[in-house]
């Protein structure tokens, strides 16, 4: 799909769709009042004979009346009265998407407001909305799919508003290498195959470092190397580091990402049942490659490293049992209660070799870890773990503004004795009350002091069906936005 920004007097042709805005009580936007003007009053008419009301994401899709050359318009309400603020125009531009996607029409013309800040996050809005992982579909009914193929983006300056979405866009293309990470199916991204799509973003200017089994046993990753023991494909750990800072040698951030490339649980097998989801148990390292690609496609000034642990859980005859003891690279050891509670086993030497090697201002992890944050906090909230309460403020703020929404979760000391192991430093897991808060418990004892965030994914990496425009059902890219935020307001000078 193309997206154009032309000038705010474009009138759609006879084959296009044309959006604008509805507030409050129905009322008509400029831009929508001038197609009222325009018809005769047809859009107040169709007002008046239903329920369209202006409510955000309400839709009011018409048959383009007599005097305008169109195909159709679509009345999209964003609530308020007056100015937009520029999210609601890029969660309405979404809706105006989803509306006449498969309409028909091969061009949509977006009519939301004059300014560039707004008309950038139109495209924006689209951009999102418009994702489609359909690389393996080959008997797909022509009517099925979308028919818009051009969208074009009115504003006062169009070279002004393309000038301003450059970064976006940058961030957009992130978001959706993500989602692409993301709704792989394991037998194409393992962590070989993993690994390799994170090199290639060397071409945006990524410095990345890929270390196999025998580099990470030399280095003692014994915890991280146990999860992938039993699967055929080799565990990986990729190193990506951004240096845009003015001083090259200023001390780095750092984004740490589970990327387990398909979960059965091991040894402690998973239901059969939705195990098909567990392709995306690498919700954390789609992340994590995601703001490294969106920090290097922006060109942001900040120093950056982002490091990915790639593994295979899988119940092959040499796969860890429950019961055995590793050796983190930390010394420290783990008795493994549960072949199913893995993530934390990669993040912990992830996270170890990473505050060790880079010595960075902070970490933060992503992991889709547990399904007891399901429980905590629904579909709409990722739980945030921190040692650090600055850091999470930030981050909070970062999520508020960018609708990834965090809740911050407790660090109780008391809980550490759920993870005590009779045999070892410390266990695995600790059992069904807090599952969550003892993951979080057991990954504070890989980060040396260093400041550092866990976010935990799992309720969120994955959405069906979705409720936010944006999002189409499937993968999310849930993190990038949150974090490229994080980097832009708070880490660049």
């Amino acid at each position: 799909m193309r997206i154009e920004f032309v000038p705010a007097d474009l009138h759609a042709g006879a084959t296009a769709a044309v959006a604008v805005l509805a507030h409050e009580a129905a009322a008509l936007s400029p831009e929508a009042r001038v197609i009222d003007e325009a018809t005769g009053g047809a859009l107040a008419r169709a007002i008046a004979g239903g329920r369209f009301t202006g409510a955000k994401g309400q839709i009011l899709d018409l048959v383009a009346p007599h005097g305008l050359e169109a195909a159709r318009v679509v009345l999209v309400g964003v609530d308020g009265v007056g100015a937009v603020e520029p999210e609601a125009v890029e969660a309405a531009a979404a809706h105006a998407f989803q509306a006449v996607k498969a309409s028909g029409v091969t061009e949509l013309v977006l009519k939301l407001g004059a300014d560039a800040e707004t008309a950038a996050r139109a495209a924006f809005g689209v951009k999102l909305a418009a994702y489609r992982f359909d690389k393996y579909r080959t008997t797909e009914k022509a009517e099925k799919k979308p028919s818009v193929t051009v969208v074009k983006v009115a504003a006062a300056d169009p070279v002004k508003a393309a000038k301003v979405y450059e970064g976006l866009n940058a961030l957009a293309d992130a978001i959706l290498f993500s989602r692409d990470l993301v709704s792989e199916p394991a037998n194409i991204l393992h962590p070989e195959e993993f690994a390799a799509r994170a090199k290639s973003l060397e071409s945006l200017g990524l410095e990345v470092e890929i270390l196999g089994e025998a580099e990470m046993a030399k280095l003692g990753m014994g915890s991280l190397l146990g999860v992938g023991q039993g699967s055929v494909r080799e565990s990986q750990l990729v190193i990506m580091k951004w240096n845009g800072a003015a001083d090259k040698s200023a001390q780095p951030i750092a984004f740490v990402g589970k990327g387990v490339t398909f979960d059965t649980g091991g040894i402690s097998i998973k239901p059969a049942d939705g195990m098909e989801d567990m392709k995306w148990d690498m919700g954390g390292a789609a992340a994590v490659t995601g703001v490294m690609h969106a920090l290097a496609g922006r060109k942001a000034r900040v120093n950056a490293i982002g490091v990915l642990g790639l593994v295979e859980n899988m119940p092959d005859g040499n796969a860890q049992r429950p019961g055995d003891v590793v050796t983190s690279m930390s010394g420290q050891t783990i008795e493994v209660i549960n072949t199913d509670a893995e993530g934390r086993l990669v993040l912990a030497d992830a996270l170890w070799y990473t505050q060790e090697r880079f010595k960075p201002k902070f970490m933060i992890d992503l992991a889709t870890l547990t399904g007891a944050i399901i429980i905590s906090l629904g579909h709409d909230y990722a739980g945030l773990f921190s040692n650090n309460d600055g850091l999470s403020e930030k981050l909070l703020a970062a999520g508020k503004a960018e609708r990834e929404n965090l809740w911050r979760m407790p660090l109780p000391a008391a809980y550490e004795k759920q993870i005590e192991s009779p045999i070892a430093d410390m266990k695995n897991i600790g059992g069904r009350p807090a599952g969550s808060i003892t993951a979080g418990l057991f990954l504070q004892k890989f980060v040396n002091g260093v400041p550092w965030a866990h976010l935990d994914i799992a309720a969120v990496a994955w959405r069906k069906p979705s409720t936010d425009p944006t999002v189409p059902d499937g993968a999310v890219g849930f993190g990038v936005r949150l974090l490229n935020r994080l980097v832009a307001d708070a880490y660049e000078g």
